[in-house]
């Protein structure tokens, strides 16, 4: 993407404006301005302490702004309900991420497309009457890596398979824009590189707006950075050029500084 262009009108589709968070008297996130071009992968990062999950909690509605607000699609979603803002398109992962366990893979996913068919909560139908969606999940699968996993119980899957059906189950509800909380944390190695693929593939054609601690992941997925310093925003920008700002290499000194320049080899 050319970043050297000015947006059009309609561009972003996520806006955050004056974006503040106080508890008790501790502001945990001070006038934080935040916007998400479409088509893009967005990532918010920061250091331990830095307000990430309480900027991406009030992005997503699960905890209210004490100042500030927030723009989705071009509607005021400052004080809607996660559930409904959800059901706008602004589809969090752990949101429909409860993976129910012994059910198969491709049973996840039906789960995730009943609502298309206006039954998400019609549990007595007869389990065939699903079996119309069985192409969609398939496709969602095929998406993410996991059709010759389809039969397989969802309790069977390695940690990282089950990172990628959380995700195929989030891509069922046909978001507008995808946010992914921390995608990669608890990962080992392999399985670090299996989802930054997922990402990227599944980026292609969506909007994507992440936190992510490791910086390697971010640097190869992520066209913009947001970078948080106790609850302010201190740079923003392409990683190459952002992760250099001096702001940034001082916060991350004697914690991450490490991985930022290992992010750059």
């Amino acid at each position: 993407m050319n970043h050297s262009q000015p947006p059009a009108r309609g561009d972003f589709i996520l806006e955050a404006h004056g974006l503040t968070k106080e508890f008790l008297g501790f502001v945990a996130v001070t006038q934080v301005d935040l916007k998400v071009r479409r088509g893009t992968v967005h990532a918010l990062i920061g250091p331990n302490g830095a307000g990430k999950s309480t900027c991406f909690n009030l992005l997503t509605k699960f905890v209210q702004p004490t100042r500030g607000t927030i723009t989705f699609d071009g509607e005021d979603i400052t004080r809607m309900p996660p559930a409904q803002v959800a059901r706008k398109g602004l589809v969090r992962s752990f949101q429909i991420s409860a993976v129910f366990p012994h059910l198969s893979v491709l049973e996840n996913v039906r789960v995730a497309l009943q609502q298309s068919l206006g039954s998400s909560f019609q549990f007595w139908r007869r389990v065939s009457s699903l079996d119309r969606l069985n192409d969609r999940a398939m496709a969602f699968l095929d998406e993410v890596g996991l059709v010759d996993f389809a039969s397989l119980q969802a309790a069977e899957l390695p940690y990282g398979r089950k990172r990628a059906l959380e995700i195929a189950t989030t891509l069922a509800l046909d978001p507008k824009l995808l946010l992914l909380d921390e995608p990669t944390q608890g990962m080992g190695h392999e399985d670090v590189g299996m989802v930054t693929t997922l990402i990227q593939r599944v980026a292609r054609s969506r909007t994507v707006l992440i936190v992510e601690h490791n910086m390697a992941v971010v640097s190869k997925i992520a066209d913009t950075i947001t970078v948080l310093q106790r609850g302010q925003v201190i740079a923003e920008g392409p990683y190459a050029e952002a992760s250099r700002n001096p702001l940034v290499v001082e916060a991350y000194m004697g914690s991450e500084t490490e991985s930022l320049e290992v992010a750059h080899v």
